[in-house]
């Protein structure tokens, strides 16, 4: 399974490098939303970062338009981070960019696809927040093997 990491890494990199995102910034638009904020300590610790990277990282984001900062209204030293009307859009194109099947899936027949679905269906256990594939995705994705 590494070497099909490997050997796949170069579509998720094309797909970064056509959004000009880093690999954090990806995990960064992958953990936000529109609608519900998320602390700055929350966003440390899902991505395993002290606080001060976490800020970089979202300043870095907030510069290219991608998050926007919010008061919480109820106590104003909470701020919250959510994504902008151009980060959801960027948030989608990525999904839509490394969800798209490498090659070498394509190549499987439907049964081949389906036992390694099955396979690493208990490794796919996600944080809380990151978005699963979307199930019209994946047929799409099964039927382009066919």
């Amino acid at each position: 399974m590494f070497d099909f990491i490997i050997a796949t890494a170069d579509h998720r990199n094309q797909v970064l490098a056509q959004l000009g995102l880093t690999p954090n910034d990806s995990r960064a638009l992958g953990s936000l939303e529109r609608a519900s904020g998320r602390t700055m300590s929350a966003l440390a610790r899902e991505w395993r970062c002290d606080a001060s990277t976490a800020t970089w990282i979202v300043d870095r984001l907030e510069k290219r338009g991608l998050v926007e900062r919010r008061a919480v209204p109820a106590d104003r030293r909470v701020t919250l981070v959510v994504l902008s009307p151009g980060g959801v859009k960027t948030k989608a194109e990525l999904i839509r960019g490394v969800y798209k099947a490498p090659r070498e899936l394509l190549a499987l027949e439907t049964g081949e696809l389906a036992a390694l679905r099955d396979a690493v269906a208990p490794l796919a256990r996600r944080p809380e927040g990151v978005p699963a594939a979307r199930p019209h995705l994946r047929d799409r994705r099964r039927h382009a093997a066919d």
